[in-house]
């Protein structure tokens, strides 16, 4: 279920953390909701991500693999087309 600020906008907050709300958004030109919505995202966002692509390629590096080692993989891997998927 998809909780909206109208949902979060409610007694839960108290008065002063509202008011707090409200100052915050101003100094940052947005709406109260918009800040919400940011300072929620802020704090369960990780600061950095795995990026899947770059930690393979540094693994590669790491490990000394050259552009002949896939070459070798290429050549050796098996070719048969996959069974195409059965959703019954």
């Amino acid at each position: 279920m998809r909780c909206r600020y109208g949902d979060a906008d409610s007694p839960q907050f108290a008065d002063d953390v509202h008011r707090a709300l409200r100052v915050r958004a101003a100094q940052h030109g947005h709406s109260t909701e918009a800040e919400v919505r940011e300072i929620l995202a802020i704090a369960v966002k990780p600061e950095t991500r795995v990026r899947l692509g770059e930690a393979l390629a540094a693994l590669g590096r790491k490990i000394g693999l050259t552009n002949e080692d896939f070459e070798v993989i290429h050549q050796e891997r098996d070719k048969t087309p996959a069974a195409p998927l059965r959703f019954e």
